[in-house]
């Protein structure tokens, strides 16, 4: 008979082969970058959303679709633009004719119903139509006409934003952001990773990805992942941390209090332990060590603190006000 023991190492050693299958997956289509890969591949297998932000031509889109390439899951693509209806997301209901010449409407689904939808250019969409995407982002279904339907699992929203185009564009409600697992930096490559990129980009050769990776075992990885244990001093760290970006707080850090108008919320907290116990089973552990919750600490905190108008005029960034959080905290 199989020991507890035995089966949790088995399940985690499928865990670590399947994120490093993936990895090398979109290594061999997405140059450079290795943080950025594994900081989304541990929000998709957190089942979390993602906002990957980056200049155009960065490779957002095909950091997204590669990934979908490598998965035997289905993938939505909505190109988002002023003119997108909630109705063109969700669905809608249309009048069909059977054989028999009788009438009824039928739902007929969106792009919205993917296990991996990307949400192209999302803040060019207008802010009836981003509101389409939070009912599906945190309760997995969406109404339609006042019938709910359930959205297939697994199901993961990767979002992508210009953050310097401003002209025709929506900035994202802060009720949105928070619904995103982590926020996701796109850099400009190097000169060897550009060299790279010219090199696969302007030849003849063409990498194509073979999906191996199903709904079953997306679906064991996230169990296994809650298994991790969690100690309580560790946890109360990542409450700190929370809580040290509310400017109203006596722990907070000089940073915050003059530069945050408000803070992180619980989803913050939810997000750091849940990544922490990822990275603590690609390390071999089965316990989370402050030191993963520091890894996460940035993607998933740093959309979640709403700057005042100084930080604006100082121009002071949100991820500046995440490093003055982790250096003021002590753990313990």
């Amino acid at each position: 008979m199989t020991s507890p023991t035995a089966t949790a190492e088995t399940q985690a050693s499928t865990f670590r082969d399947g994120f490093t299958h993936l990895r090398d997956a979109i290594g061999r289509v997405f140059v450079g970058q290795p943080m950025l890969v594994d900081q989304l591949l541990l929000c998709f297998f957190c089942q979390g959303h993602a906002l990957i932000e980056g200049a155009p031509g960065l490779g957002k889109t095909l950091l997204v679709r590669t990934l979908s390439d490598a998965l035997q899951l289905r993938f939505g693509r909505i190109q988002c633009t002023p003119d997108l209806m909630p109705a063109d997301i969700t669905g809608t209901n249309v009048l069909v004719e059977s054989a028999d010449g009788l009438r009824s409407f039928t739902f007929q689904k969106g792009p919205i119903f993917a296990n991996v939808v990307l949400a192209d250019e999302i803040n060019r969409a207008a802010p009836r139509t981003q509101a389409a995407f939070l009912e599906a982002m945190q309760e997995h279904h969406v109404t339609v006409f006042g019938t709910t339907h359930p959205l297939d699992e697994p199901f993961c929203v990767f979002a992508t934003q210009n953050p310097i185009e401003m002209e025709g564009t929506y900035p994202l409600p802060e009720a949105q952001l928070d619904r995103f697992f982590f926020r996701l930096t796109v850099q400009m490559p190097g000169i060897d990773d550009l060299a790279e990129i010219m090199a696969r980009t302007t030849g003849n050769e063409q990498v194509i990805t073979q999906p191996t990776f199903g709904r079953d075992e997306v679906r064991a990885a996230l169990q296994v992942i809650k298994q991790v244990k969690v100690a309580d001093p560790v946890v109360r760290f990542a409450l700190r941390l929370v809580r040290a970006t509310h400017p109203d707080i006596d722990e907070a850090p000089p940073a915050v209090k003059k530069y945050v108008r408000y803070g992180a919320s619980p989803r913050a907290a939810q997000a750091m332990i849940l990544s922490a116990k990822a990275l603590a089973l690609l390390a071999g552990r089965f316990h989370v060590a402050t030191d993963d919750l520091r890894r996460v600490a940035l993607p998933a905190l740093g959309h979640r603190i709403i700057r005042n108008f100084h930080a604006e005029m100082e121009h002071v960034t949100a991820d500046a006000l995440v490093q003055a959080v982790l250096t003021s905290v002590a753990e313990g």
